[in-house]
């Protein structure tokens, strides 16, 4: 009988340094290093872990989030860039793949961006969050579906979504379908409360679950201080308080170690590869269990750029880089035709 195929893989519940964005950065190579001493061979970072998830969105009024939002501009990373340039190294130096969350700054718009890192530095997926949540929408712009697969990495098929994607049964489906193994969940912590951890868990329990892959999940946390500095109403710091649920979750649903609900740290745990084929060989969503002539899933994988050159039409679009992306066939009607074009209506 084969050798299992074993992965060893944490997830950070990160206090991020809101008034240092080079201290959160600092945290972030601090804890790739040594996550990289104990054997870790994937990290997965919180939701737009550097420089920080912008809380004050949450509890501010529009009117009033200018200085933060024109702060978070000025601290936010490119990509590439110093930053990614930094986690890049300690990728390649430690040999391990690392997911981080940024809040990516292209000109004049800030993105809601998961990374992927593979264990060589090479950035192997760059996606941008494609809907911002509620509050969120006044501060990032949204993304595309060009993110919307899995990457082979040195741990396996990776692939990533942030908060409340998970909420969009399509958008889950899509990296369902192109075979993630490890799925790379990120969400903010220290907000709304105790039930959106209870949320989290859920979701995320059912989507290993549907899915048959693992899931691993990190979560930020703030102090008291770091609450206050944020607001001093006492009402509106229960808003951005609790919400912590970092958890690594096996393809049967249940976790592979006990998850972190409170204050900083790291859940690790050596997964076995081998168990995704145990629980596929029941129900696979994407393969036996499917009803491809009765259900599709139509994606627009392609990069939405401004302006395109050169074309007439508006529904011209440029196709992400084939060496950046899982190669797919063209998708097919129930008739048997292939779908081509902007979505249907």
């Amino acid at each position: 009988m084969a050798e299992p195929q074993t992965v060893r893989v944490a997830a950070v519940q990160l206090q991020p340094v809101l008034d240092s964005p080079d201290g959160t950065v600092e945290r972030v190579l601090g804890e790739i290093a040594e996550a990289a001493r104990d054997g870790v061979e994937l990290i997965v970072f919180p939701e737009t872990a550097v420089p920080y998830y912008p809380y004050w969105s949450f509890v501010m009024p529009p009117m009033a989030m200018g200085p933060a939002h024109l702060a978070l501009y000025e601290h936010a990373p490119t990509v590439p860039g110093p930053v990614t340039d930094a986690v890049a190294g300690a990728a390649r130096k430690n040999g391990i793949v690392v997911v981080l969350g940024v809040n990516e700054r292209d000109h004049g718009t800030l993105y809601n961006c998961q990374l992927v890192f593979d264990a060589d530095g090479r950035i192997a997926l760059k996606r941008r969050k494609i809907t911002p949540t509620y509050h969120e929408r006044m501060v990032w712009g949204q993304g595309d579906g060009s993110g919307l697969h899995a990457v082979d990495t040195t741990v396996g098929r990776v692939g990533a979504l942030a908060c409340w994607e998970h909420y969009n049964p399509l958008a889950r489906y899509a990296l369902m379908a192109d075979h993630e193994q490890i799925h790379c969940s990120q969400f903010p912590g220290s907000l709304v409360g105790p039930i959106f951890a209870e949320q989290q868990e859920v979701t995320l329990r059912h989507h290993a679950l549907e899915s048959g892959c693992f899931v691993v999940n990190a979560t930020a946390w703030l102090d008291a201080d770091q609450i206050a500095s944020v607001t001093e109403d006492a009402k509106l710091q229960k808003g951005i308080s609790g919400g912590c649920y970092t958890a690594i979750i096996q393809p049967d649903g249940s976790h592979a170690t006990e998850p972190l609900r409170d204050g900083p740290g790291r859940v690790t745990a050596t997964i076995n590869l081998d168990l995704i084929t145990k629980r596929k060989r029941m129900m696979d969503s994407v393969g036996h269990y499917a009803r491809p002539e009765l259900l599709q899933l139509w994606m627009n994988d392609c990069c939405q750029d401004t302006v395109t050159r050169g074309v007439t039409g508006a529904s011209h679009h440029h196709p992400i880089p084939e060496e950046t992306r899982h190669e797919q066939s063209e998708p097919e009607a129930p008739d048997g035709t292939t779908v081509t074009g902007p979505a249907p209506g």
